[in-house]
C-alpha cells in the first residue's frame, strides 16, 4: 500500500483517490466540459465510477468523456447538455436523467460563471447568482429520489473563497436598486453555494444525503475568462495581505474529490472545505484560510432556501 498522503494545497486528485475504490459509485459532475469539472470526473472515473457530464455545449463535453475513457480505460461516461440558468432546462436534465438512472452517489455541482458584467436572466435574475445557486439549487432537489436511493449519498458545492466579497443580499439579490459590482455579485452567489450546503444537509441528512461546500483555491480555467488584467489587480486589492497562490487543475480538483470520497467526512456535512481539510471561521479579514461567520448562519440558510424555493415558483417539500 502506498504511504499515507499529507493533504494540503499541493496534494492532487490522484493522490486523494490513490487507495479509494470506486466501481460501485454513480456520479453526476455539471461543468465538466473543461477545467475542474473536467478533472473531477476524469479522477472519479480513474477509479471506477460512472460519471455523466453536465454540460453547456454537448459536443465540447463528448470530447471531454472521449478522453476519459481512453485514458481511465472505463466506459461508463455517458455526457447530457443543461444550461443551469434556465430553469425549464434544469428540470428537463433531471426528469432524463432520473429516466435513465434508478441512483446517484455522487453529485458535484461544479458549473459557475465568476465576475461576469451584469446580465439578467428573462425572469430578471442576477446570472451569477442564478447560474451558481439556483440552478444547482434546482437540480439537486430534483434529483433528490435518486440520492436517496443512492445513500450515503453526497452533494459537493463548489463555493470560494471569494465568497468573502459579500454576502447575500437579502434586500435585493439582483441588484435591482443597488449599482451592480461583479466581485460582490459573485461573493454573493459563492455564500449561497455554502449556505445552501448548510441547509441542504439540515433538510437532507436523516435520509443519508449530506452537503459541503468546497474553496478549490486560485485556478486559471475558463472561469476567468471575462477577466482582464485590471481585474486582477482588483481582486489582488479586494484579498488584502492574502497571498494569491496559483494552484495546477489537478491540486485545485483535489479539494471537490476529497469531499466526495474522504471515508473521514462520511456522514459529516455543511461544511467549508478547502486544501483538503476541514476548514475554521476567519479570525480576522486577512485571514489565509477559512469562512465568514454569515456564510453558515442556519436562519440565513433557512431563508435563502424558502426564497429559491419562491423565485422558483416550486416547493419541494424537503422538510428534515
Amino acid at each position: 500500500m502506498p504511504p499515507a498522503v499529507t493533504l494540503g494545497p499541493e496534494t492532487t486528485t490522484d493522490e486523494i483517490l490513490a487507495n479509494i475504490d470506486l466501481r460501485n459509485q454513480v456520479a453526476l459532475v455539471t461543468g465538466a466540459s473543461g477545467g475542474l469539472g473536467a478533472e473531477t470526473a476524469r479522477a472519479l472515473a480513474s477509479r471506477g465510477a460512472a460519471v455523466t457530464l453536465a454540460v453547456r455545449d454537448v459536443a465540447k463535453g463528448e470530447q471531454v468523456a472521449a478522453r476519459i475513457r481512453e485514458s481511465t480505460s472505463n466506459p461508463a461516461i455517458d455526457v447530457m447538455g443543461v444550461e443551469l440558468s434556465v430553469p425549464e432546462s434544469v428540470r428537463s436534465f433531471a426528469k432524463e436523467y432520473l429516466a435513465s438512472h434508478d441512483r446517484l452517489n455522487l453529485l458535484i455541482n461544479n458549473a459557475g460563471v465568476m465576475a461576469c458584467p451584469l446580465t439578467r436572466t428573462p425572469e430578471g435574475w442576477e446570472q451569477q447568482f442564478a447560474t451558481c445557486h439556483l440552478g444547482h439549487f434546482l437540480l439537486t432537489c430534483s434529483l433528490v429520489s435518486a440520492l436517496e436511493a443512492g445513500s450515503p449519498a453526497r452533494v459537493v458545492n463548489l463555493s470560494s473563497g471569494g465568497h468573502r466579497f459579500g454576502t447575500v443580499d437579502f434586500d435585493d439579490i439582483h441588484f435591482d436598486s443597488r449599482p451592480y459590482d461583479k466581485w460582490i455579485a459573485y461573493g454573493q452567489a459563492k455564500t449561497a453555494n455554502i449556505l445552501f450546503s448548510v441547509e441542504l444537509t439540515r433538510r437532507l441528512e436523516s435520509r443519508g444525503i449530506t452537503a459541503n461546500a468546497v474553496h478549490p483555491g486560485v485556478i486559471m480555467t475558463d472561469l476567468s475568462r471575462h477577466l482582464q488584467a485590471s481585474d486582477l489587480e482588483v481582486l489582488k486589492s479586494r484579498r488584502g495581505d492574502r497571498p494569491m497562490v496559483l494552484k495546477s487543475v489537478e491540486a485545485g480538483a483535489a479539494t471537490t474529490v476529497w469531499a466526495a470520497t474522504a471515508p473521514e467526512l462520511a456522514g459529516r456535512g455543511g461544511l467549508y472545505l478547502e486544501d483538503c481539510q476541514v476548514s475554521e471561521p476567519i479570525s480576522s479579514p486577512d485571514a489565509p484560510r477559512g469562512y465568514t461567520e454569515y456564510a453558515t448562519n442556519p436562519e440565513d440558510a433557512r431563508r435563502l432556501w424558502a426564497i429559491s424555493e419562491q423565485l422558483l415558483g416550486q416547493s419541494f417539500n424537503l422538510a428534515p
